[in-house]
């Protein structure tokens, strides 16, 4: 049996549409140092933090209020002997309704834990997902990861 994906799921009041709207909107709960746009089918980013990670995600499935799919193109950890992690993987954020609710599930289908950055990861994810991207949902402002000064 194949190890399984990471993925953590929140619930909110929120529409779909505005939980679709805050996942797109990446500078406002994953970092303020995301380089291109963030929207639309196709369009392509950059990520950096520090000189610890830096990624390239590509916007695969766009669909309004239900779903955002991104590939990553490339992908750069300081702290893991294996520089293929992450490449190639999907980030899934499916959106449903559940009793009343709107449903979002996080998935980077690829991230398993015999990956060397597994723990590292999972815990980032499930801060940026859990609090960060809820509160950019529910209250209008995230803890993304601050510009960086020179």
């Amino acid at each position: 049996m194949a190890a399984p994906d990471f993925s953590t799921t929140l619930l909110v009041d929120q529409t779909p549409e505005e939980v679709f709207n805050a996942i797109l909107n990446v500078r406002g709960w994953w970092s303020q140092e995301i380089e291109g746009s963030t929207e639309k089918l196709n369009d392509v980013f950059s990520y950096h933090y520090k000189d610890v990670h830096k990624c390239r995600m590509k916007l695969i499935e766009v669909v309004p209020a239900k779903k955002v799919v991104w590939r990553v193109e490339n992908n750069y950890f300081n702290f893991t002997k294996d520089k293929t992690e992450w490449k190639g993987n999907t980030i899934s954020f499916d959106i449903s309704k559940k009793d009343n609710k709107t449903q979002l599930r996080f998935t980077q289908h690829g991230l398993i834990p015999e990956y060397e950055c597994f723990d590292i990861c999972s815990g980032a994810w499930t801060k940026y997902v859990q609090q960060s991207l809820k509160d950019l949902i529910t209250k209008g402002k995230g803890q993304p990861n601050p510009r960086e000064t020179a």
